[in-house]
């Protein structure tokens, strides 16, 4: 497996690295069974998050048989207070049973008040950096869905990396990438495979790898199948072929404009529905074959997609010109 150094870290990680959602439907047993392929396949980035419920604790336990030295752990939290995210912190090592994380991130974060909350002195950043400097974490990144809260946040030092979705059908996050890179810091691409969408998911690995934008790319595995297939993309650099390439654009092409990718312009909703998330919790269901946990986010949602009253003003904000309306429809048929 090619490695990386994460921008200016001193981590040496693999160039594809192991995403912890979907670990949460398989049994301890076979993530343990997961996590020691990464270690044979040479995958020794582990990402998880602290909303991913039993994927912490799944990870903590296979690592006291496979051995903790062998990889880099990040979790992320969704805690922009001093206190939450102090207490995420806490929380993330007693679920994972380690001493140190070595880069925990800010989860999601999708309002410019959000990024203000955290850089304040209150605020979640301060947390982070006092947890660093006990020892308790090594690196602090942050991650979100919208370039421009996440180039506003390049502004402050402490971040060393950051992470983005990226693959054939999201590019939007090209120049936060280049920026990045500028910087120093490391580039992690989440969704490398549209979040399942990709019925090939080698060739979207094969070509974030080749994109040079990209420190590790981090897809969702929850079978030793699939660490075997995508530890393969990592093995040597490869371009794709003509026929690979004729393949990925057939895809690419399929996929079309009907693909949410969270940038976040529709909102806000005069209903006050977070249609992002809405989207993003039905994929949960129809991709990651997560269904209770995406009914469980949707139904927490205070406000749902049947509140929809078919004002269009979200429709006239998507740049991608998205059928919100018909697709909020859609999602209500989908939790039913």
């Amino acid at each position: 497996m090619r490695t990386k150094l994460l921008g200016n870290t001193g981590m040496e990680v693999s160039v594809v690295g192991f995403g912890g959602i979907p670990i949460q439907r398989v049994t301890q047993e076979e993530a343990t069974k997961i996590i020691l392929e990464c270690k044979n396949r040479g995958i020794n980035f582990i990402d998880t998050a602290r909303a991913y419920t039993v994927s912490e604790e799944y990870i903590g336990n296979a690592l006291k048989y496979v051995g903790r030295e062998n990889f880099y752990i990040a979790t992320k939290a969704m805690g922009y207070t001093y206190d939450d995210m102090k207490k995420s912190i806490e929380l993330s090592l007693e679920a994972m049973d380690i001493d140190y994380i070595d880069l925990y991130q800010i989860h999601n974060v999708s309002k410019i008040e959000q990024l203000d909350m955290i850089l304040s002195s209150e605020g979640a950043l301060k947390a982070l950096v006092e947890a660093k400097e006990k020892g308790l974490i090594k690196h602090i990144g942050i991650t979100g869905h919208i370039c421009e809260i996440l180039i506003e946040a390049l502004n402050c030092e402490d971040f060393e990396t950051i992470q983005f979705p990226f693959n054939p059908v999201e590019s939007q996050g090209t120049e936060l990438f280049k920026k990045a890179l500028e910087r120093g810091m490391g580039t992690i691409a989440m969704k490398p495979i549209a979040g399942g969408a990709f019925s090939k998911p080698e060739l979207s690995l094969k070509y974030i790898l080749n994109s040079d934008l990209i420190t590790v790319a981090i897809p969702g595995m929850d079978s030793v199948e699939q660490v075997v297939k995508n530890s393969s993309i990592g093995d040597s650099k490869l371009e794709l072929t003509e026929e690979e390439i004729v393949e990925l654009n057939r895809e690419v092409k399929d996929l079309g404009n009907d693909f949410c990718r969270r940038c976040g312009y529709c909102k806000p909703c005069p209903e006050g529905i977070d249609i992002p998330n809405v989207f993003i919790f039905e994929g949960y269901v129809t991709r990651y074959n997560l269904v209770e946990f995406g009914k469980d986010r949707y139904n927490s949602m205070p406000i749902k997609a049947d509140s929809c009253v078919r004002c269009g003003k979200c429709e006239s904000r998507c740049p991608y010109n998205l059928p919100i309306i018909n697709k909020l429809k859609h999602a209500v048929e989908t939790f039913k």
